[in-house]
């Protein structure tokens, strides 16, 4: 069909699509994994759920929510963009599929979303666990405004720069934008 490719179609480096896929997937899940070892204990969490609210059980839905678009989003790297989320193998193409049309940064918005869903669970509030969690999320967005930004300019030039325009950086619009970036 013209426009769609084929899973079997080569990707950058001649490696079948469906390869790129399963790398972005497997990277993806070991930043997971660092992530979901590292940040209970920094964030104040324990599975002790004999005294939390029971209203606090509501707070799975965007926690689920949020940590199916970020694999969504590694997905669509793999899929889509034929690399993964680790910046010594990113996209080759420009990635404005799926949750992209909505925000410019989906992937990290639905692990902020995911993790703030769980620590309304499990956390604890104290001074240090919201000061690691403002350093995390001070470091997330300077990474994304002077070493991601950057580079995805330099690589996608003018497709990047219209992308910018159409699409907001951290929050979502309500209805997806039209895609003029060609993605595939």
């Amino acid at each position: 069909m013209p426009g769609r490719d084929s899973g079997s179609e080569r990707a950058a480096g001649n490696a079948p699509r469906w390869v790129t896929s399963v790398a972005s997937l497997a990277a993806g899940a070991g930043f997971l994994a660092l992530w979901f070892w590292l940040l209970p204990a920094w964030l104040g969490f324990e599975v002790d759920t004999s005294g939390a609210m029971p209203w606090r059980w509501i707070a799975a839905v965007p926690s689920a929510l949020g940590f199916a678009v970020a694999l969504r989003c590694i997905w669509d790297f793999g899929w889509t963009g034929r690399g993964t989320p680790v910046p010594i193998a990113p996209p080759q193409r420009l990635v404005v599929v799926g949750c992209y049309r909505y925000v410019r940064n989906p992937m990290y918005v639905g692990f902020f979303v995911g993790w703030i869903g769980l620590w309304v669970i499990f956390g604890r509030v104290n001074r240090a666990a919201l000061i690691v969690a403002l350093v995390a999320v001070a470091f997330v967005v300077l990474f994304v405004r002077f070493y991601e930004e950057p580079a995805l300019r330099k690589k996608f030039g003018a497709d990047y720069e219209e992308y910018c325009r159409n699409v907001r950086r951290w929050l979502p619009h309500l209805r997806a934008r039209k895609q003029t970036v060609n993605s595939a």
